[in-house]
């Protein structure tokens, strides 16, 4: 169904509206249109774009109706449908339970509006590098399940995030499910961000996951900062330094000096270079602080 046209920047240029049934359809739709095709999901992002005329997709691929995508499951980790909207995965019951900093991060995603509108996997696809979810995806050590024209392949987050808005994902494949793993003994996690605004994207932020032993030394830990770079960016110097550490007033203060200068913001009218580097130093090192009073799952 053609979109009615309308004046530049205000509507979108005319496209195809495909709804289907599976998603073998869906990849079938894409790979007819040959890159020229985009998947259609909570549209919280892709149409704005649209209406700007900053995307001209030749057709919408529609997701929302494949039942496959939507819904949470637990079975040792967490599998999260694409298409699942974000409301739903804050208010998961096993979410909260398997990674409490998940929920946290969710309630920080826009407004209740476009959470109830929004979609997990959407917002892991579109790749803002100022969003929470993938940066706690990165953060948790999660992968992506993708089909395509010649079926399936797991994605882990280390490789999935490329360049501003860019992922690894092929044009012709859907996002069909996030994993995430088992939360082990001993492992604790904080969320923390820096916004203008209650919803607005993060200025800088920070996801930080840390396996404690019994005397609160890291044993490891992922530090993943988002807002300041074209991907969530994991921390490896921050992760280095505190390799068995207690983490003390002098080894975080040495840390979030750390981070400050791992980070190569990219200055905007939301802030300079050296504003954001101090915001990242103030957020790791209160993540790491924070990281100290959490109580992990029992062995």
């Amino acid at each position: 169904m053609p979109a009615a046209a309308g004046a530049v920047g205000m509507k979108p240029a005319a496209f195809r509206y495909v709804a289907p049934a599976d998603i073998d359809e869906a990849v079938a739709v894409l790979a007819e249109h040959g890159g020229d095709a985009k998947v259609l999901a909570g549209g919280q992002s892709l149409i704005p774009l649209m209406n700007m005329r900053m995307s001209r997709p030749t057709a919408l691929v529609d997701v929302c109706r494949i039942a496959s995508l939507s819904g949470v499951s637990a079975n040792g980790g967490l599998t999260i449908g694409a298409a699942t909207r974000q409301a739903s995965v804050a208010a998961s019951p096993l979410v909260a339970d398997a990674w409490p900093v998940l929920t946290e991060a969710l309630s920080h995603v826009g407004h209740p509006a476009t959470r109830s509108r929004g979609t997990f996997g959407g917002s892991i696809a579109h790749a803002d590098p100022s969003a929470e979810i993938p940066a706690v995806l990165l953060a948790l050590g999660g992968e992506v399940v993708a089909k395509g024209p010649g079926g399936e392949r797991v994605i882990p987050a280390d490789d999935l995030f490329i360049a501003h808005f860019t992922t690894d994902l092929a044009e012709d494949e859907v996002l069909t499910e996030v994993r995430l793993p088992r939360r082990e003994p001993g492992v604790v996690s904080v969320f923390s961000e820096v916004v203008r605004r209650r919803g607005d994207f993060a200025l800088v932020g920070v996801v930080a996951v840390a396996q404690m032993d019994d005397d609160k030394r890291v044993r490891s830990s992922r530090i993943v900062l988002f807002g300041v770079g074209e991907v969530p960016f994991r921390a490896s110097g921050v992760e280095d330094l505190i390799r068995g550490q207690q983490l003390d007033d002098s080894i975080v203060a040495e840390a979030a000096r750390h981070a400050a200068q791992e980070i190569d913001p990219i200055p905007d009218v939301q802030g300079s270079v050296e504003y954001r580097r101090e915001l990242a130093a103030d957020r790791v090192g209160l993540a790491l602080r924070q990281l100290t009073t959490q109580e992990g799952v029992p062995a």
